[in-house]
């Protein structure tokens, strides 16, 4: 069953995003900011202490040192930078996971970090490459898009797994992937809208930009928690992978 993720610990000092303990029910996985775009120690600490209550997967979400950039400014790094910057981030919050008793359990890079590991090979191998070095067996998430087998072989060189996510709240484009938040409707605000998404994603498939409707096989959903509705709509989400779920049981029975 396709699982609920959300980025989350991505306040910082008294400026905090989203209410976490009203999420945390809600949610499979939590995409833990690692202090390079937002979290403080504290925050972070909360966060991991919130997941490990309500059973949530913890993983790192890594990004370039953009911190008033939110992460979201593309920065020319070499390799070994890449690969430096992602142990340093996963390995202070797993610190932070062993402080509490519990573990690490996938990597997802943010912001434009994801969308360079996507578009360039060198920047996706160097995530990798720091995801091997940590020894830990834990999988990579990054965009299901229609090149998926593509991902999965260079992943293989490195013996790490890879976990396929979709996107609620945001718009597709006709070749799978997300459109630019530089463009007017990027960002799905309407609760009905991302639902929607959500029924057509867990059915295998998303409708585009240009109407047309296109396969899309993905193991997660990512839900954002830096709206000021995401409570809400994660509820709805929660409430539609649900539904889902039992109608898939129900037809089993039949």
């Amino acid at each position: 069953m396709i699982k609920l993720n959300c980025d989350l610990g991505e306040g910082y000092g008294n400026w905090q995003l989203v209410d976490e303990a009203l999420v945390m029910p809600y949610i499979d996985m939590a995409n833990v900011a690692c202090g390079f775009h937002a979290g403080d120690p504290l925050t972070v600490h909360r966060t991991v202490q919130l997941a490990k209550a309500h059973g949530v997967q913890i993983g790192a979400h890594p990004s370039y040192p953009d911190l008033v950039g939110f992460g979201r400014r593309s920065m020319a790094c070499p390799p070994e930078e890449v690969t430096a910057m992602v142990l340093y981030q996963a390995g202070a919050l797993q610190g932070l996971c062993a402080a509490e008793g519990t573990q690490l359990a996938y990597i997802k890079p943010h912001g434009a970090l994801y969308h360079d590991m996507m578009g360039k090979e060198e920047v996706y191998r160097a995530i990798l490459e720091s995801v091997r070095k940590m020894e830990l067996d834990i999988p990579v998430m990054l965009m299901a898009t229609p090149e998926r087998e593509k991902f999965e072989t260079i992943a293989s060189e490195y013996s790490v797994p890879l976990l396929f996510e979709a996107f609620a709240d945001r718009r597709y484009r006709p070749d799978g992937t997300l459109t630019p938040r530089s463009e007017t409707g990027a960002v799905l605000q309407d609760a009905e809208a991302v639902v929607e998404q959500v029924k057509n994603i867990a059915a295998g498939h998303v409708v585009a930009s240009d109407g047309g409707r296109y396969p899309l096989q993905a193991d997660t959903i990512c839900v954002h928690g830096d709206n000021p509705h995401a409570v809400a709509v994660i509820k709805e989400v929660r409430k539609a992978l649900k539904s889902r779920r039992d109608d898939l049981e129900a037809g089993d029975r039949l």
